[in-house]
């Protein structure tokens, strides 16, 4: 088992917040990968809070972390924890899962080298709204805002309406092509 004395650059506090576990030392919190992920680009049209752009030019899904899919993501260490790298925000970018798991501890990447691990697949507007459809159960971007049909809905039964404007649900697939 290692040991926090294995880590010199680890300060006492940092050191009692983790107790014994060196391993918790390497782990983004909470906090700080909610600020990795806003200082990540905004992948233009979508939510903000729904996808971004890795480092690598990739579009990736928050709902998607810690899988290995091309719209999955991870929380990596810019310079490797291995290699000396911290745990905090400065430190930290998101990057596709493949890519992630790719760069392993190398430093000094640049983008066209993380792009060189990417996933060949790309997504259009149309894949990504049957995407988001599926992981949140609504669209939400500028000129689409509609949810997944409920089962009255489905069934053609009529329900009892609230007094809040529902949001009208989604014809996906698109019915035609010019959406």
């Amino acid at each position: 088992m290692e040991s926090l004395e294995e880590y010199p650059y680890v300060d006492s506090e940092t050191k009692d917040k983790v107790g014994r576990n060196p391993r918790k030392l390497r782990i983004f919190d909470e906090k700080m990968r909610s600020q990795c992920w806003h200082k990540a680009d905004v992948v233009p049209g979508r939510h903000p809070e729904r996808w971004r752009k890795d480092s690598a030019g990739n579009i990736v899904c928050r709902r998607l972390t810690r899988c290995e899919g091309c719209l999955c993501y991870e929380y990596d260490h810019i310079q490797p924890y291995s290699k000396g790298g911290e745990t905090d925000v400065s430190n930290c970018q998101i990057l596709q899962s493949r890519v992630n798991r790719l760069k392993s501890n190398k430093d000094s990447l640049g983008k066209r080298e993380l792009e060189k691990y990417s996933c060949d697949i790309k997504f259009g507007e149309k894949e990504l709204d049957l995407i988001e459809m599926a992981v949140y159960g609504n669209v939400e971007r500028p000129g689409m805002q509609c949810r997944i049909k409920t089962v009255a809905e489905s069934l053609g039964v009529t329900v009892a309406k609230s007094n809040k404007a529902p949001q009208k649900s989604c014809e996906l697939p698109y019915k035609d092509s010019s959406q």
